[in-house]
């Protein structure tokens, strides 16, 4: 075997000058807010020029877009992944998938992502059409098939699917806007542990939607329409 050959210093801080971009970007939005951050604040925190900012990412609107691709819709499809292919039950599959968003989003960075869509995305409608597309939607059919899951299999009972994902979906959100509000300005981890909290999440939602023995197990209520 040839060994490979390292690739020059300058090839290799080109390939990474994206994610850089990206990681700048992510904190000076959440620091800052996305309206506030200029984009010349980005290329210096990178460590870049303005105009090489511009040959990635053309407008403050595609860095925003690209950050939101990076760290949330690459996970949403991850997870389409491992559920497409898990074996145990759907209490299981909830617990994995939730976790495993909270240890790459929610204990990150990308956890600020959040805030700023609840706070400014009013203001960028565009933006907005973009994250109900790449995220909201997507992410709600994750979970809808996870449910669909078990009560086809028996375990759940039917419900309104689409409700029960925003029981799902919303606490680990408000984790988040927690993280960024009174969470950044008082030590408040002894009141609640993320992963514990998600498991006891997890089991009481699934305890709710089990099917119960005097009611017979059916097919899933066809979703409704967005």
């Amino acid at each position: 075997m040839t060994a490979k050959t390292a690739s020059p210093p300058r090839q290799r801080r080109k390939e990474a000058r994206p994610q850089e971009l990206l990681g700048a970007a992510l904190e000076l939005f959440v620091e800052k807010g996305f309206a506030a951050t200029r984009s010349e604040e980005v290329a210096a925190r990178a460590g870049v020029a303005k105009g090489t900012l511009y040959l990635y990412y053309p407008s403050k609107e595609d860095l925003l877009r690209a950050v939101v691709r990076e760290n949330l819709s690459a996970l949403i499809a991850e997870g389409a992944t491992i559920a497409g292919s898990f074996e145990g039950t759907t209490q299981d599959l909830l617990a994995l998938l939730m976790t495993t968003w909270w240890e790459r989003v929610g204990n990150t960075q990308a956890s600020g992502i959040f805030k700023i869509i609840i706070t400014e995305m009013g203001n960028f409608p565009d933006f907005a059409r973009f994250y109900m597309e790449e995220v909201i939607e997507p992410g709600h059919d994750l979970f809808s098939r996870v449910l669909e899951r078990g009560i086809a299999s028996g375990e759940l009972r039917p419900v309104n699917v689409l409700d029960a994902v925003h029981v799902l979906i919303f606490p680990m959100l408000m984790m988040c806007l927690h993280k960024h509000s009174l969470g950044a300005c008082t030590d408040m981890s002894h009141m609640m542990d993320p992963t514990s909290f998600i498991q006891t999440h997890v089991d009481v939602v699934v305890r709710g939607l089990l099917v119960r023995a005097d009611e017979p197990a059916a097919t899933a209520p066809a979703r409704k329409r967005r």
